[in-house]
């Protein structure tokens, strides 16, 4: 996955630990060939994540709890739920997980959101946006 720092998922990897994640996070998006993605964006979010898992950053289990809280969060605003924002849901449970093992700063992550709104704006409509 260009632009990332992740590589391509590993369909061993993703078979092992697909069915865990079916199991474990409610919701996910799947079908029968395995995780279902609408952006780019969010495979790249789950690459990450399954890559993360694999290098022992965490567990499935820790993985599950961070989800659901984020999910929870959501749900506590009154947020409605349907399952249009799955991977935003991810994607700051990933984060949130990040840096409570340590693996990036809260400032790192702030930095990086504002570089990436930096090259969104400056990216013309239809075009991959590139840091």
């Amino acid at each position: 996955m260009v632009g990332s720092g992740v590589g391509p998922l590993d369909p061993a990897s993703l078979a092992r630990d697909l069915p865990v994640l079916q199991r474990e996070l409610p919701g996910f998006p799947s079908d029968g060939d395995g995780p279902v993605f609408k952006a780019p964006w969010e495979a790249h979010a789950f690459a990450l994540a399954l890559t993360l898992h694999e290098c022992g950053a965490f567990t499935w289990k820790e993985w599950a709890q961070a989800l659901s809280e984020v999910i929870a969060e959501v749900r506590r605003r009154g947020e409605p739920d349907t399952g249009e924002d799955y991977y935003r849901h991810w994607l700051t449970a990933l984060e949130r997980i990040a840096a409570r093992k340590g693996i990036v700063t809260e400032t790192l992550l702030r930095e990086r959101r504002g570089q990436w709104d930096e090259a969104a704006r400056r990216t013309p409509h239809g075009q991959p946006i590139e840091l």
